[in-house]
């Protein structure tokens, strides 16, 4: 499905395209397309919707996740669970304090939805408080989990959004299959550290491909903490 035509029309450039419209079907499509969203709240363009395509797109291939000492560590401390306080985590990232904060209501509304029709889904990490200190949520169509968004707890969640990562890449590694793809959208300086790296829009489009080609991913159908490993890479 190719939503925004065909990539060899698209501009060299992260930004694809604009549109009034806004729906999970046309979200969802996008997504196979190699496109996400993300409003324009700085710009001229501020009452439509930007739709993405990096030139330069971060993955996290799941060997190449980095476990520090201190994550380890966290790990010990926390509980983490699935899909089991979606919208808290959802408003926890969308915080409007947070510095170059994106998450506005019409983002959180359609993911919302996504996450009822079960393709958006999220990793929450506890500490022994029963406080949830972190956590991260994302689109996920067969082979291809996108994540959009992660957080921790300033105060009581040191790790906790790094402890997050690590149990989605811990779900990730159990898919029956090989065809799986960890979308990042862009490399950051911290993505960086924790192991992203960057792979041209031609190539990331192939691996998409594959990925969709690929075996359903099968969330835990029990919301409660499974049993996962950490190994140490640094």
């Amino acid at each position: 499905m190719q939503v925004f035509g065909p990539p060899s029309d698209w501009p060299h450039q992260d930004l694809i395209a604009l549109s009034d419209e806004f729906e999970l079907s046309m979200v969802v499509g996008a997504y196979c397309s190699g496109v996400f969203p993300m409003p324009l709240h700085e710009s001229s363009f501020e009452s439509v919707m930007g739709w993405w395509s990096p030139v330069r797109r971060g993955i996290l291939e799941l060997d190449d996740l980095r476990v520090s000492r201190s994550m380890l560590r966290s790990a010990r401390r926390y509980t983490t669970t699935i899909d089991r306080a979606f919208p808290e985590v959802l408003a926890r990232c969308a915080d409007p304090s947070r510095p170059h904060g994106w998450i506005d209501e019409d983002i959180q509304r359609i993911y919302r939805q996504g996450h009822d029709a079960g393709v958006v889904h999220s990793i929450e990490v506890w500490d022994s408080e029963g406080r949830l200190v972190g956590g991260l949520y994302g689109v996920s169509l067969w082979g291809l989990f996108a994540g959009e968004s992660m957080f921790h707890d300033p105060e009581h969640g040191r790790d906790a959004s790094k402890v997050a990562l690590a149990r989605l890449v811990n779900e990730l590694r159990m898919r029956p299959d090989e065809a799986t793809l960890l979308d990042v959208q862009w490399q950051t300086p911290h993505l960086a550290s924790l192991g992203v790296s960057e792979i041209s829009r031609d190539e990331y489009l192939i691996r998409l491909q594959e990925a969709l080609d690929g075996i359903d991913m099968r969330w835990p159908a029990i919301r409660r903490p499974g049993d996962w490993h950490l190994v140490r890479t640094q």
